[in-house]
């Protein structure tokens, strides 16, 4: 299964390769400050006085900066982009005889307090995301370390879900299940 959290190993990897470039220009500098480096020496100049900028360094300049700011921006959408919309859904078969209008986010509820009640579950968490004709849950569910994982989700598959596709007239609702192992200490803090 794909990772939830997408963006977050973009942002690690990311961060990692500008750490690693600034590091290096940092042990570059410290090394050629200190003289154990000696590309240049201190009283000789690095362009002669006359030497000023090629005509092009300017137009350089700008694209980069564009290029990096449309990078940084796709950065920056990368991260709003991963969790898909949870709003309220309108359930109609014919607007003429009516609409029924339904909060996805507290239809999700029930299905929270049953799988919280399952043994070895600690917490749970579900987010129905979508529209009400392309819907998906995003269910995170925290058990001990000892819980049978298999069994657990057996019964999600086979319980919890189809009791919601029932409740909520759906034939078909994709599942994105995240089951994390934690500690009785992490169990009792949360």
């Amino acid at each position: 299964m794909a990772s939830p959290n997408r963006p977050a190993r973009l942002n690690r990897t990311l961060l990692l390769l500008v750490a690693i470039v600034l590091l290096a220009a940092a042990a570059f500098t410290l090394l050629s400050a200190s003289g154990v480096l000696d590309l240049v020496s201190a009283d000789q100049a690095l362009t002669p006085q006359s030497l000023s900028p090629p005509s092009w360094a300017a137009y350089v300049t700008v694209v980069v900066a564009v290029v990096v700011g449309l990078l940084a921006l796709r950065w920056l959408l990368a991260q709003t982009q991963r969790r898909a919309r949870t709003g309220t859904w309108r359930l109609e078969d014919d607007p003429a005889t009516g609409t029924t209008r339904l909060d996805a986010q507290a239809a999700a509820g029930p299905l929270v307090d049953e799988v919280e009640s399952y043994p070895g579950v600690h917490r749970a968490s579900a987010r129905l995301a979508g529209t009400a004709t392309r819907p998906t849950l995003y269910l995170t569910v925290g058990t001990e370390d000892a819980a049978d994982v298999i069994d657990l989700r057996r019964r999600i598959d086979t319980e919890a879900v189809p009791r919601l596709c029932r409740a909520l007239d759906l034939a078909h609702l994709p599942v994105e299940l995240l089951i994390r192992l934690d500690d009785a200490r992490s169990a009792r803090l949360s």
